[in-house]
């Protein structure tokens, strides 16, 4: 057979590769190592359930849309019938019917009742949340798929808005406009250019590789971590994995968290982390508040240890009123909104109806979820 070629015998799903023959068992396909050209990745991809041609009929409870955004789900897979239930109560009353689900309807109670369950799209990226719920974990034949990679642009042109408020000194001249100073001396803090500045972006995935991107454009070195050790893509210099991120740390002038919340990341940018920092270099943090120890991060802004930090989350979450970080001048603050945008919701909306065709179709699923590792 050719690579690709995919037998099914029983229950198992075979794929020749040039890695060779993999076998799942259950109703999960097999890893796939190509990318879609549109949106979302089939590495990793899994078939959530045969549907003999597209012929079976499947029943997915959607999140809350309008009602032309839900006829276009409709139309994707025409085997599959969409629905949004009115109320946790209805959804409960479905769930015994239910083959696939939006991950917001799959609370421990829906899961315990949904036993034909075989597909949780989380409409997130972060999946921390979904895989913490009773039933996902416990259950293989549940494929968990994920909106990773959909928020990439919005998220990283929003993480150099930031930066560049900052380093610009761009709200100290907001604030001289909102009085109607032509005040030419600053704040004081010398405005610095990106060009020829190193920037570490921890964690190399979808949005990481956005942000890569953009700050290759600034002509900026560019190091990245990522999971596994892969050749570099053409926008970063330096590759490394997370075992190397104490060693890169001290090379950059900006650092970008741009991992999941798992159990590993979770306080990574600590007392000890955030000292190996370059001194007068910038923390962003865009991927969960957790990532960072906020106590640590406070005392190295007021020791002058690093030049500033934007935040699109925080821990606490909320940010709580009176906290040390809000009055910070060297902070850039903004309330988890990084990812909102037009393209976003277009790019969510086009992932979805993909991954519905595929699901009706018995396809490999995109953006599929390594449950162990957390994404």
């Amino acid at each position: 057979m050719n690579q690709g070629t995919t037998t099914t015998k029983g229950s198992l799903v075979r794929i020749v590769t040039a890695m060779g023959v993999v076998i799942l068992g259950g109703c999960a396909a097999t890893s796939a190592r190509t990318h879609s050209p549109a949106v979302g990745s089939l590495d990793g991809a899994l078939v959530a359930t045969p549907t003999d041609g597209g012929t079976r009929e499947l029943l997915y409870l959607a999140g809350s849309m309008d009602p032309e955004s839900l006829a276009k789900l409709n139309a994707a897979a025409p085997n599959v019938r969409c629905v949004i239930p009115e109320s946790p109560e209805d959804a409960l009353r479905l769930a015994p019917e239910v083959h696939g689900a939006n991950g917001r309807h799959c609370t421990p109670d829906f899961l315990a009742a949904a036993s034909q369950l075989v597909w949780a799209q989380s409409p997130s990226a972060g999946v921390a949340w979904l895989l913490e719920r009773e039933g996902i974990l416990e259950r293989d034949e549940i494929v968990v798929t994920n909106m990773q990679g959909i928020h990439g642009p919005a998220i990283a042109e929003h993480v150099f808005g930031m930066l560049l408020t900052l380093t610009r000194d761009i709200s100290y001249h907001q604030q001289a406009e909102r009085r109607g100073e032509w005040n030419r001396r600053g704040s004081g803090r010398e405005a610095i250019t990106l060009s020829g500045r190193t920037m570490l972006v921890v964690g190399l995935g979808g949005i990481g590789s956005e942000v890569a991107r953009r700050a290759k454009g600034f002509d900026m070195e560019v190091l990245a971590t990522r999971r596994s050790p892969t050749d570099p893509p053409a926008y970063v210099d330096r590759l490394g994995t997370a075992a190397d991120l104490e060693a890169m740390l001290p090379l950059a002038d900006v650092v970008v968290l741009c991992v999941p919340l798992t159990d590993e990341t979770e306080g990574m940018m600590n007392e000890r982390t955030l000292g190996l920092m370059k001194p007068g270099a910038y923390l962003v943090n865009i991927a969960r508040g957790k990532v960072v120890d906020t106590d640590a991060l406070v005392g190295a802004l007021e020791s002058g240890r690093i030049a500033g930090a934007c935040l699109d989350v925080t821990e606490p979450e909320p940010l709580t009123a009176g906290h040390p970080l809000w009055s910070m001048p060297n902070v850039v603050i903004t309330p988890h909104v990084a990812s909102r945008g037009a393209l976003t919701g277009e790019r969510r909306a086009a992932l979805l109806e993909a991954n519905l065709r595929r699901f009706g179709a018995g396809e490999p699923l995109l953006n599929v979820v390594d449950k162990a590792a957390g994404y």
